[in-house]
């Protein structure tokens, strides 16, 4: 088995960003993975004690398809996040108030009618908490998708399935389809990074957004269920030892 692509999505729910490698470090995800995000106006989040909540606080595929049509690059040299979109360009500092509140707006209006404002008016709200991660799961994790799996599927629906829409952290080749939900509980190597496999993914309306039209065109949840009898689709590891990981690089059933 090996590493085919390698992805980070540095803002909850817009690109992904392929890379050439990654440092993982224990307990972590990938670097700089939903390291941002836009507070809805109408959720809760403690600012000085953030906690996990659901994606559906945040601007997210499952509830603003539409957001795929904005395609988005992290320099974290020149910390600067850069948006381009049917409103046009911005560039900004996500990482000080003033290139928050330019994102916030720009990403208001990209929201348009489903920019969602609290009782009081509370406006939606860019995000960046220092060692945070924005990831669907409670706890930070890598998510892997078997290329394997991913044909079978296609092969049941008589259709193909961009893997982009699974918004997975390492997709592979090599394996048996579905041989990676026997793996729960185990270790896996790549050279001297090592994950613990934790859970499946169980899947949302986001994977009905297709990556280049924002469009939903399909519905790979019922078709799961409908082929496959359940609605899971990739696993969730953690990092238990550290190291850089690379495309090209083996998988190891421990």
């Amino acid at each position: 088995m090996h590493i085919t692509s390698l992805y980070r999505y540095p803002v909850k729910g817009l690109t992904p960003e392929p890379l050439t490698q990654a440092l993982l470090t224990p307990g972590r995800c990938i670097p700089w993975d939903r390291a941002f995000a836009l507070r809805q106006g109408d959720a809760v989040l403690d600012e000085s004690n953030p906690a996990w909540i659901s994606k559906m606080n945040f601007m997210c595929l499952a509830k603003n398809p539409g957001t795929a049509a904005l395609h988005t690059h992290f320099d974290e040299n020149a910390q600067t996040l850069t948006i381009t979109g049917p409103h046009g360009t911005l560039s900004a500092n996500p990482f000080t108030p003033d290139g928050q509140s330019q994102l916030s707006h720009y990403l208001i209006t990209a929201l348009g009618p489903e920019a969602r404002f609290g009782a009081q008016g509370e406006a939606p709200k860019f995000h960046f908490f220092p060692g945070y991660s924005f990831c669907d799961h409670k706890t930070q994790v890598i998510s892997l998708i078997s290329l394997s799996s991913l044909a079978a599927l296609e092969e049941a629906v008589g259709a193909e399935r961009d893997k982009r829409r699974f918004r997975a952290n390492i997709y592979f080749a090599g394996a048996s389809p579905w041989t990676e939900f026997s793996w729960l509980g185990c270790k896996l190597a790549i050279g001297e990074v090592e994950l613990l496999i934790q859970e499946r993914i169980d899947r949302c309306a986001a994977t009905m957004v297709n990556p280049d039209t924002a469009i939903r065109d399909a519905n790979p949840v019922k078709e799961l269920r409908t082929h496959f009898g359940h609605i899971d689709f990739g696993i969730f590891a953690e990092v238990t030892k550290g190291g850089t990981i690379r495309p090209g690089d083996q998988l190891t059933l421990l």
